[in-house]
């Protein structure tokens, strides 16, 4: 037990981590003090939207010791997700495609991340327990109360930028975040990036629906990903045009962010698209029968959002799109046996096709193209 090294451990984590596929390994300790009134602040102004378990298992969420009895220290890890050829500002360009966040373009990345970190989580335990000590830990990935962009903040994987996301000098924000939390006393990580946000105030401006009432704070109720995933409603009017032909997430504040100049395509297969979702046709995804939703969207973070939801997001996306014959008779014929939610959608897009003066209504601000 004398010949414990904390240090040697520490960097022997950050060593398997990048074996493992993660771009960056960070620790910390537990104490999130500051964040928690942040989050209650932001809680009270109701910006979490009908996103309740938000304000679930507030103890447990503030305090890592309490959700994991034990914990001292938290690794955090990140690993790019972009694929080498994202196409995205194309896709957002062409109005008769689908445009979907790129990190669900390819295998859902809960299991992958958590594998891979259960499989750290096991050399941490195969390594103390020659020195007569017992690893106490436990993996996550957006799976329960972790308050994971401060822990990776405090971790030094970047800095909390002003559309919410974690920013990295050196690779920008297109990657996913997962962590460990232990009873290891590792050595912490002191965060050596500062905010480097500055005056820039590109990701404000870009976001179609004016999602951020001020830098640093995002309101979930007016954010496409939120509307187009998290939501389970009819999405209000005032958003349907600006959502353009965004049907799963949106990556806007990210794609203008200057310092995503910097960021590395993925090496991961599993992030590569499949079925040719990073530019689909928006009429095709549209006539997929719930058979082929549910096959071709396996194994996908899209699957979650579910098939009627699905053609909610589709239908205010072909409202979008250029008039086409061929659009309004899918409409018409989608809306004989369309659920009431999905036909007010459907009702919608069918107006929209069918007015001539119709005004542009589709919303890409000019920066980002």
């Amino acid at each position: 037990m004398s010949d414990f090294d904390s240090k040697k451990l520490t960097e022997q984590i950050k060593t398997w981590g990048r074996e493992l596929g993660f771009q960056q390994i960070g620790i910390t300790d537990i104490d999130l003090g500051p964040h928690e009134s942040y989050l209650k602040q932001w809680l009270n102004a109701g910006y979490q939207g009908e996103m309740t378990w938000m304000q679930d298992h507030g103890e447990k969420r503030f305090s890592p010791e309490a959700l994991h009895p034990g914990t001292v220290r938290v690794i955090s890890a990140r690993m790019d997700y972009l694929p080498g050829d994202s196409k995205h500002i194309a896709v957002l360009k062409n109005s008769e495609q689908a445009y979907i966040a790129r990190y669900a373009l390819g295998r859902d990345y809960h299991k992958l991340i958590r594998k891979r970190l259960a499989q750290l989580a096991k050399k941490i335990e195969n390594t103390i327990e020659g020195f007569g000590l017992t690893a106490n830990q436990r993996p996550f990935v957006d799976s329960a109360p972790v308050m994971e962009r401060p822990l990776a903040e405090k971790a030094g994987l970047g800095w909390a930028g002003k559309n919410t996301l974690i920013i990295h000098e050196k690779a920008g924000s297109w990657f996913f975040l997962g962590e460990i939390y232990t009873n290891i006393p590792l050595e912490i990580d002191t965060p050596a990036q500062k905010n480097r946000c500055g005056e820039c105030t590109a990701c404000l401006k870009v976001c179609p629906t004016d999602a951020f009432p001020k830098p640093y704070v995002l309101d979930a109720r007016r954010c496409i990903s939120y509307l187009t995933i998290e939501f389970k409603g009819i999405i209000p009017e005032e958003f349907r045009g600006p959502i353009g032909n965004r049907i799963f997430g949106c990556d806007d504040c990210q794609a203008i962010c200057p310092w995503n100049k910097y960021a590395k395509p993925s090496c991961e297969k599993d992030f590569t698209p499949r079925h040719n979702l990073d530019a689909p046709d928006l009429l095709s995804l549209f006539l997929w029968t719930e058979k082929e939703f549910l096959k071709l969207t396996e194994g996908s973070p899209i699957r979650r959002v579910g098939y009627e939801f699905w053609l909610r997001n589709l239908a205010v996306a072909l409202g979008n799109a250029p008039q086409s014959e061929k659009i309004i008779n899918a409409l018409k014929i989608r809306r004989e046996q369309a659920s009431d939610l999905v036909r007010e959608h459907i009702d919608w897009a069918i107006a929209q096709q069918e007015n001539p003066k119709r005004k542009k209504i589709r919303k890409i601000k000019a920066k980002l193209l």
